[in-house]
């Protein structure tokens, strides 16, 4: 990739970014003109760019842009999606898989196109929980299907690195809508999604 066509790849701003890394570096205590730290700046802007890319992303599009007519009701599962996001609160990374069913009323969508809306709005700053509500609102509303049922499983580098410092700890986020409000339909996604592990 040639450096013209790296630069298109970020967004506007890379080099204020890079600025205040650069005044970070200082307030922990740092030379940012040593060696080892010259172009740290300017690697984290363009890391941090890349790790927020879902900004300027729009899931919804993503979805109709692989729409497609189909009669099939029954349930459609993608899952142990693999995803990286960061807290909002430390931005610290969390990390885990996304599981997503829904129910088609007429349409279908590409199953990339699902791992996909887990990658846009995992490429934000967020919260679990929020996470998982956006996923499933996006789904709900581009396609309109009978139900939709998200689960995420994810570990924390904020539980694990600092304050109570619990490596092994799993957070588990669900939300669901419509055919997922009945018991016997979100227990069978979850058979289903876990049955690889029995």
């Amino acid at each position: 990739m040639s450096q013209e066509t790296e630069m298109q790849a970020y967004r506007e701003g890379l080099d204020d970014l890079a600025g205040h890394y650069r005044k970070v570096l200082t307030l922990l205590g740092e030379d940012p003109e040593r060696e080892g730290l010259q172009k740290t700046p300017m690697r984290v802007a363009k890391a941090m760019q890349v790790l927020t890319r879902g900004y300027r992303m729009d899931a919804h599009k993503v979805l109709t842009d692989a729409l497609f007519k189909e009669d099939y009701s029954q349930m459609v599962i993608v899952k142990d999606i693999d995803f990286f996001s960061l807290c909002e609160h430390h931005m610290l990374p969390f990390y885990g898989k996304a599981h997503v069913a829904y129910i088609p009323n007429g349409y279908i969508t590409g199953l990339s196109k699902i791992a996909r809306v887990v990658d846009i709005y995992s490429h934000r700053l967020q919260v679990q929980e929020r996470m998982t509500q956006q996923i499933k609102d996006c789904i709900q509303e581009t396609l309109k299907p009978l139900g939709v049922m998200v689960v995420i499983e994810a570990r924390h580098m904020c539980m694990q690195m600092r304050g109570i410092e619990k490596q092994n700890a799993i957070t588990t986020t669900s939300d669901f809508s419509g055919a997922f409000n009945q018991a016997k339909t979100r227990q069978e996604f979850m058979n289903l999604i876990h049955n690889h592990q029995t």
